[in-house]
């Protein structure tokens, strides 16, 4: 019965994305309203920004290089939200008194990109840096008030980078987003490099979500093997509810060595987005869906010393369990506390704690950013999903509900 009751509430947001919302959000307004509160993020992108209207800067298409933006968010009063949301204007200009507003958005050349992070740095405690790498089905804007919302609500001062690669942002580009990130992979990989070899840089914390742990993962693989081994500013890897098929990931670990024991990843069987995943990639178990204290798995984890954080069942508004961390503003708030008190995400906590042990704990902190990560809108609630329907409605619905039905275990 519960199955039945996912699958209608998701067909009921099917419907809904129907009703669109506004774009140009990124048309900068220069002021801060007084009682809002401000991010700033260095932004670097595979994007193309050629026929990108006014107010978007960059589109879901390949570019032919890295680009960089220096982007400054908005955010309304503390008492006009709920930690984990991003209050998306539905209407122009945006009312900074309840919705996320730009207030600069500015393209940067390499140089100038590579000025502002060292001048910045100067100011950010133990000079930390966190790369935040987005998930499928994201817009550009998306992926930037998305990650304006997860450095607000974790208060941490680690200076935010935002790594953003071509993805469409709608419902039928799976394939399409897929080989996107694999198409970026060099450029995460690269930019990395610059933030490690940067000796104003002292520490890298790397959050990648859903799909955007293929590049991230990929992109480390890559420096492991060409460095032999990462460099030891890379202190962080959290790996939130990854849309990764766990025998590739093990071979990626095989191939980062060591290293890889500074990995975090955060599970939850019950995800119903990488259930659906899961039926797309020929029933290959997608590692942020498998049970991690159960065979195989509990002892290949361990082995790799990789930590874990299990949150099936853990209670969520996200109908589809694919933003769990969303729901625990606490978890969410850890990571900057643990930051500003100078306590490593990488101590040692033990692996497979579960969530409910670990709230406060190493593992809890370091889950407080991807919480807020994984509430990125996945792509059955997109508004911008309404582009790729037409014909396919009933297809795609059909297709949820064989995914829903079957064994994987949804809804427990």
């Amino acid at each position: 019965m519960r199955k039945m009751r996912l699958f209608s509430t998701l067909l009921c947001l099917l419907a809904l994305a129907a009703c669109g919302r506004v774009h140009g959000v990124l048309i900068p307004t220069g002021e801060q309203a007084p009682g809002t509160s401000r991010v700033d993020m260095l932004v670097a992108t595979t994007r193309s920004d050629l026929g990108a209207p006014a107010g978007e800067m960059f589109t879901g298409e390949r570019g032919e290089g890295v680009a960089f933006a220096d982007i400054a968010v908005s955010l309304p009063p503390d008492s006009a939200r709920q930690v984990g949301d991003v209050q998306f204007p539905q209407t122009l200009p945006a009312d900074p008194m309840r919705d996320f507003v730009t207030l600069a958005a500015d393209r940067l050349s390499k140089g100038a990109a590579l000025a502002r992070l060292n001048a910045r740095l100067a100011h950010t405690p133990r000079r930390q840096v966190l790369v935040f790498v987005h998930g499928y089905n994201n817009r550009f804007e998306d992926a930037v008030y998305r990650f304006a919302q997860i450095v607000h609500d974790s208060g941490t001062d680690a200076l935010p980078v935002l790594f953003t690669w071509p993805s469409r942002g709608r419902l039928l580009q799976y394939g399409y987003d897929h080989d996107s990130a694999s198409f970026s992979r060099d450029a995460l990989e690269r930019a990395l490099q610059a933030l490690a070899g940067d000796p104003s840089v002292g520490e890298i914390s790397i959050l990648a979500h859903s799909m955007g742990n293929w590049v991230a993962i990929e992109a480390l693989r890559q420096m492991a093997i060409r460095e032999r081994g990462l460099p030891s500013k890379i202190a962080n890897v959290m790996l939130a509810a990854p849309d990764v098929d766990f025998d590739v990931f093990r071979r990626q670990v095989a191939e980062i060595g060591p290293a890889a024991s500074r990995f975090y990843v955060f599970v939850a069987r019950d995800d119903a987005a990488l259930a659906i995943s899961r039926r797309v990639w020929g029933d290959k178990p997608r590692l942020g869906a498998i049970d991690p204290e159960a065979s195989p798995y509990s002892e290949l984890l361990e082995q790799d010393e990789i930590r874990w954080v299990d949150l099936t069942g853990v209670g969520s508004d996200d109908p589809l369990r694919h933003g769990t961390f969303a729901s625990a503003p606490g978890v969410v708030r850890a990571i900057g506390a643990r930051l500003a008190g100078g306590q490593s995400l990488g101590e040692r906590a033990g692996v497979g704690q579960k969530i409910g042990q670990v709230a406060t704990g190493a593992v809890g902190a370091v889950g407080a950013a991807a919480g807020a990560a994984v509430a990125a809108p996945f792509v059955l609630v997109d508004p911008e999903s309404r582009e790729s329907f037409g014909d396919n409605f009933e297809r795609v619905g059909a297709g949820l509900g064989d995914a829903l039905q079957s064994g994987v275990s949804v809804g427990k």
